[in-house]
C-alpha cells in the first residue's frame, strides 16, 4: 500500500473515530442550541400546517417506525387545535435545567425552557447517535407557567 493510500486511510478512520467519539459528549453551546431550535421549529411548523411528514423524517429510525406522521398529529393535537404557534424561540435562547447530558446509554438528554409569553415552552429532548448526527428518539412539550 502506497503511503499516500495509507495516509488518506488513516484520515477516513481518524474521521470516523472523531464523529463518533463526539457523539458521546455534550455538544457545544452553539451546535446544542442549533439541534435544540431545529427539533422544536420542526415540531411547530407540523403543528402550524398540519402536515406532519418533515418532522417524521428528521427523527431517529426506532422513532420513526414507532410513530407515522399521522400518529405524531394526533400525539400533538393539542398544539394543532390551541394554534400554538411558538416559532419565537429562534429568536431565544434556551435556557437548560438539568444541564445536558450523554446518559449511561448515549443518549443525548436535554432539558429546558425558553421564556415564551404568556407561558414558557417547557421541552425535554432525546436524541440518539444515527447517520453521523443526533437524531431525535423522544420529544415532549409543553407550555407551562411563568415560575
Amino acid at each position: 500500500m502506497s503511503a499516500i493510500v495509507r495516509l488518506v486511510v488513516a484520515f477516513a478512520l481518524m474521521l470516523g473515530a472523531s464523529v463518533a467519539q463526539a457523539q458521546n459528549k455534550v455538544p457545544s453551546d452553539r451546535p446544542l442550541e442549533a439541534l435544540v431550535k431545529s427539533s422544536l421549529l420542526t415540531l411547530n411548523d407540523a403543528n402550524v400546517t398540519g402536515n406532519y411528514s418533515v418532522l417524521h423524517a428528521k427523527l431517529s429510525k426506532p422513532f420513526r417506525q414507532q410513530f407515522s406522521p399521522e400518529k405524531l398529529k394526533e400525539t400533538f393535537k393539542e398544539f394543532g387545535q390551541g394554534n400554538a404557534d411558538f416559532d419565537i424561540i429562534a429568536a431565544m435562547k434556551p435556557a437548560y435545567d438539568p444541564a445536558p447530558v450523554v446518559d449511561g446509554d448515549g443518549k443525548l438528554v436535554v432539558k429546558g425552557s425558553f421564556p415564551t409569553e404568556p407561558s414558557r415552552l417547557l421541552f425535554e429532548l432525546e436524541f440518539i447517535p444515527s447517520d453521523g448526527e443526533w437524531k431525535l428518539i423522544r420529544i415532549h412539550v409543553k407550555l407551562g407557567s411563568k415560575s
